[in-house]
């Protein structure tokens, strides 16, 4: 169910997970979009020779996931602040889900805070954070 208004939402509600793209393909393609082409978003073995793990989904490109989680959740939504910790690399084509729960609701301002974590395929958390976001009234 789509949330529309700030009295749709219920504290410690869990938003929908999301399972974002998270692919070689992909994260070379952002990469080439905001200028950073090069190797360690888009080639396993460049980015262990540069000292990585493998090839890196960026840290932008996390924190657009955690805004699309928000997004297809509650459409009308206004993100008015994202804080995040990145703990650890998020690799290329290794799948992962982002998880958030409802941690505070103002009615009166329409204002919801989410917790918000990104784990990989063996459900480590690799980013986490907190939203502020404000609904309609």
């Amino acid at each position: 169910m789509s949330i529309t208004t700030i009295h749709d939402v219920e504290f410690g509600a869990e938003l929908p997970t999301f399972v974002p793209d998270t692919s070689l393909a992909n994260t070379s393609q952002f990469a080439h979009a905001v200028g950073w082409g090069g190797g360690r978003f888009e080639d396993h073995e460049r980015a262990r020779k540069e000292g990585l793990p493998g090839a890196l989904v960026p840290g932008i490109m996390g924190m657009g996931f955690l805004t699309s989680t928000i997004h297809n959740w509650c459409p009308a939504a206004t993100i008015e602040h994202i804080d995040t910790v990145f703990r650890a690399p998020m690799l290329a084509d290794d799948p992962c889900i982002i998880g958030a729960v409802v941690t505070d609701i103002d009615e009166d301002t329409g204002l919801v805070e989410l917790d918000m974590t990104l784990k990989n395929s063996a459900d480590e958390t690799r980013v986490f954070g907190t939203a502020r976001v404000k609904l309609p009234v």
